[in-house]
Parts: structure tokens; sequence; C-alpha cells
């Protein structure tokens, strides 16, 4: 199993950025992920616990279950299905005000499922990182107007 992280603050309200993150459909604005759909919705939310969320991205399809909704602190999920198959233990996005805006925490814990699995799966967390991180500079720039998070941030 590998655990990856990836952390980013966005110059915007935190429950700007947790409500952009947490609607997955925005990720399309990403060129890594080609499309997303709310499958089926969520309790109090339509991205709340038990929301379905639908995946292809240019790594793979994912159906996610979200199991727990905090907003606007944070939400965790699982990946039920994949192609490539995995195995996820967890994913979680954390969303804390700090000065200058709103950090975002991402972690995910996964493995793939396949014959060198192991192999495939070190391989993969650079890919992953690299996506997810992409995914959260595509929030700043919709938040923002700017890819690093805010005017003046270093990437």
């Amino acid at each position: 199993m590998e655990t990856l992280t990836v952390r980013r603050v966005i110059a915007a309200p935190i429950a700007d950025v947790f409500a952009w993150c947490a609607t997955s459909t925005n990720y399309t604005r990403s060129p890594y992920v080609l499309k997303a759909r709310l499958a089926r919705p969520g309790a109090g939310a339509p991205y709340g616990v038990g929301a379905v969320r639908l995946h292809t991205w240019t790594i793979g399809y994912f159906r996610e279950r979200i199991t727990a909704y905090d907003a606007p602190h944070s939400f965790d999920y699982t990946v039920e299905r994949s192609i490539p198959a995995s195995r996820h233990e967890f994913g979680r996005m954390t969303f804390t005000e700090v000065d200058g805006g709103t950090e975002v925490v991402w972690t995910t814990r996964f493995e793939v499922r396949v014959p060198f699995g192991a192999t495939l799966t070190r391989l993969a967390k650079p890919l992953v990182t690299h996506v997810f991180a992409n995914i959260l500079t595509t929030a700043a720039r919709a938040l923002t107007g700017h890819p690093a998070g805010g005017p003046g941030r270093g990437r």
C-alpha cells in the first residue's frame, strides 16, 4: 500500500474551496479528468454521505462512495471499483482556514491489484500525486484566477 498526500493553500474562503472540491464534476476542468458525474446523491447534500461519484481519468476509471462529510472541513471517500483494479483503504480531503486562505490536504492510500502490482503501485504514486496537484491547481485558478492559489504565491 502507498499513501500519498498533496497540500495546497488556495487564497479563497473555506466554504468556497470545500464546495469546489466536493463537487467532483469540477475536476473535468483539469486535463487529466475526462468525465465525472454524480451517479447517486448523498444524504443531506448532493455530495454528502452515500453519494456515488463516477470518474474517468487519464489514469483510469473510478467508482467512489462518500463515507464521511463534514462541510466545510472534510470529506472521506472510498474507491469501490476501479480500472485498473486497485485496493483503496481511504481517501480524505481536509480544509483548514489559514492565513491567506484555505489549506487543502488530499490524502489517499491505495495499491494497484494486477500482476506486479507492488511495482506498479510505486510507479503510480508520483503520477497520482501529479494528477491530484493539478486538480488543486485547477481549483485555485477557478477560485482566484491564479494557478498558484492566489496573487504572488509560488507553486
